[in-house]
């Protein structure tokens, strides 16, 4: 008892300490089984924000801890961003030792240091869809004239990008008859669409799935009115200075987690089938697409 009355004021002022601050920091998820070493590395795996946060911790944490117990010297840790503006700070300054970019930012990483060892599967998902409420009175493209369409970020690629241009090249001007409204996240767009602050909300099929699941309630007041065509799905990529050692057993355990229990179901909550191999030229459709969408749309916003 002596020795736990000892501890007693420290505690307390650890307490006051913490009460005093104004604010709590923002939320940042470190993942990793292994405890800190000296002959441990830490490594920095970015993925970009195909959900908020929290959410993205949830999903993306157990593959890091997954890494880091099969991969020797090495610790993993998820490191998330609150909006596609801080994630496109970090991922073009270099930050992440490793990243999960979306396609348009994966280009952009290739000036930037990084190359591209993988990607995820399932290319089918990735497509834009717009979402409407069923009660809406939304029936036709033209009846969008004048209102506002909720997207994600400029540069997200499949719910921003390719569905304002398929809302240009099927008879609207995405800058004139509509107005865009970005609202900072995938949940976001569809949560501004349920709500009725906009007409429409864009997103792609891997958060609206999650949504259903999650809030099925909320979900079955909302349809796919429309969806575009697939291109191709996120990239893995590795910093220019990563030993070849290390991005080959990366890309060994991520290739190869469709192949075991524990694989499978961690794939599975993303939702996603498998990562597969891809290099820097698997993502030269993307520069053709961004290409045309700035011919058609307009300019890409670096």
């Amino acid at each position: 008892m002596t020795y736990l009355y000892r501890w007693i004021p420290i505690w307390l002022a650890i307490l006051f300490l913490s009460g005093c601050s104004k604010e709590e920091p923002p939320y940042q998820p470190q993942f990793s089984s292994l405890a800190p070493a000296d002959n441990i590395r830490d490594i920095n795996f970015g993925v970009h924000p195909l959900h908020n946060p929290q959410r993205l911790s949830e999903l993306y944490g157990p593959i890091m801890d997954y890494l880091s117990a099969r991969i020797k010297g090495v610790s993993f840790h998820l490191e998330a961003s609150r909006n596609y503006a801080e994630y496109n700070k970090k991922l073009y300054a270099g930050h992440f030792e490793f990243a999960l970019p979306n396609p348009y930012q994966t280009i952009r990483a290739l000036d930037h240091g990084y190359h591209v060892f993988g990607k995820m599967g399932d290319d089918h998902n990735f497509r834009a869809i717009l979402l409407v409420r069923h009660d809406s009175d939304i029936k036709e493209l033209v009846d969008l004239k004048g209102r506002k369409v909720s997207y994600p970020a400029r540069t997200a690629l499949a719910p921003t990008m390719m569905m304002q241009y398929y809302l240009q090249t099927h008879g609207l001007d995405v800058d004139h008859d509509t107005e865009s409204v970005y609202v900072g996240s995938q949940e976001s767009s569809i949560m501004n669409a349920y709500l009725g602050n906009v007409a429409a909300g864009a997103t792609w099929p891997i958060p609206w799935i999650s949504f259903q699941k999650e809030h099925p309630d909320m979900a079955q007041e909302l349809e796919v009115k429309w969806q575009t065509e697939p291109l191709i799905n996120n990239a893995v990529v590795a910093r220019g200075d990563m030993p070849p050692e290390l991005v080959h057993n990366v890309a060994e355990v991520l290739f190869h987690l469709h192949e075991t229990p524990a694989g499978r179901a961690m794939l599975k909550r993303l939702p996603l089938s498998r990562f597969e191999p891809a290099d820097d030229a698997t993502y030269d459709v993307v520069r053709t697409f961004i290409a045309k969408y700035s011919k058609t749309v307009h300019p890409v916003e670096q």
